[in-house]
């Protein structure tokens, strides 16, 4: 016993912190299935900066406690963990979810707990307006698909564009959100054809879509369809279509397709378009992980950051926390991140640039020309 305690006691004087209890910040998020590297991002961007917190003496002389709670991008999965979560009275605050239709799911489970969540991922238009406990710190799918349909315009000047979108709240947001503004633009939408998460032959919408002669195919969905869609294109001879998206095929996956070289999509977050404190995330997440971090981490170490603020601020009382989160609404409260300023308008939304990344020598690299 008495070598125990001079451990003990060895140990405070070295690390020069003493843990009173521990704060629960749940990242909610797909950790397992086809959307797992996705959610590695939102893992990594979590632990990152929960590390950091404690070391710096973590909440209030609490230590912060990064729990992952793996719900597979599936709205059935969302709402059972939704559901786990509002039933513990350690939890305060939410970082998740990421897919929208999970999000979606889980939104009236929170909103009657009155458990505040902080989505960094979730872009469907419907959340912020349908409860005043949903936060997010990622932009909107009618913002996102204004933009896009304004790039193709004006920097890559399409004409004519086929969609090919999941049957998702993500996906469908996208394309409407893109459509309303290429009327605007004037761009031909030549066609538009579905598919479901559990498709893999895309050949006979391809072939329609190679008839039409498109400039290039928007896919406004998630990569591990759109790796195949794209490598299936090419093998139908659509040598010359281009291929464009947004943040859902922001990943890895579609790097290691020889065929997806040209691919461009929006993204949040870019380490060489973002401000000077993202300096030391970029290099402290490369020295811990081995790789660069994708918007997934960056928009997640952010989120985590501002629940972390708000439990300083008011403790962990929910109600409070939610007060404290809406308080954050205009540009000289925001919480100053890696991936920007964040602040929130009146349905928990907020307003954050999108830049372009593509896909040159079987690496992502920012885009020569963004939309100024």
């Amino acid at each position: 016993m008495k070598r125990l305690c001079c451990f003990l006691f060895a140990w405070i004087l070295l690390t020069g912190v003493v843990w009173a209890d521990s704060i629960k910040i749940p990242i909610a998020a797909p950790f397992t299935g086809p959307l797992a590297s996705f959610g590695e991002g939102m893992k990594n961007g979590a632990l990152l900066k929960g590390e950091e917190i404690n070391a710096a003496g973590g909440i209030n002389g609490k230590k912060v406690e990064i729990v992952l709670e793996d719900e597979l991008c599936d709205p059935k999965e969302a709402a059972t963990v939704a559901t786990k979560l509002a039933n513990d009275p350690k939890v305060s605050v939410v970082v998740g979810h990421l897919c929208s239709s999970s999000t979606l799911a889980a939104l009236p489970v929170y909103r009657g707990a009155k458990l505040p969540a902080i989505s960094p991922a979730s872009t469907n238009v419907s959340i912020g307006r349908m409860s005043p406990y949903y936060f997010r710190n990622v932009y909107r799918d009618d913002f996102q698909g204004l933009f896009l349909a304004k790039y193709v315009k004006t920097v890559k000047g399409y004409k004519k564009v086929a969609i090919f979108y999941e049957v998702n709240d993500y996906s469908m947001g996208l394309m409407l959100a893109f459509m309303k503004e290429a009327k605007k633009l004037g761009i031909n939408v030549m066609g538009t054809e579905a598919y479901t998460a559990d498709t893999t032959d895309f050949k006979p919408q391809l072939t329609k879509f190679k008839m039409m002669k498109p400039d290039a195919i928007f896919i406004p969905g998630y990569a591990p369809q759109g790796t195949l869609i794209i490598s299936q294109a090419r093998s139908l001879g659509m040598k010359n279509v281009a291929f464009f998206g947004a943040d859902g095929l922001d990943d890895d996956l579609m790097v290691k397709n020889p065929d997806t070289e040209g691919l461009f999509v929006t993204t949040p977050f870019l380490p060489d378009k973002a401000g000077p404190q993202a300096a030391g995330f970029v290099k402290a997440y490369r020295k811990k992980f081995g790789k660069d971090p994708n918007w997934f981490a960056a928009n997640t170490y952010d989120a985590v950051g501002i629940g972390a603020q708000a439990i300083k601020a008011v403790g962990q009382n929910r109600e409070k926390i939610r007060d404290y989160l809406a308080s954050i609404d205009s540009k000289d409260k925001a919480y100053d991140g890696v991936a920007g300023k964040t602040y929130f308008d009146k349905n928990g939304d907020c307003l954050k640039e999108a830049f372009v990344k593509k896909i040159k020598n079987g690496k992502w690299v920012s885009a020569e020309k963004q939309l100024q």
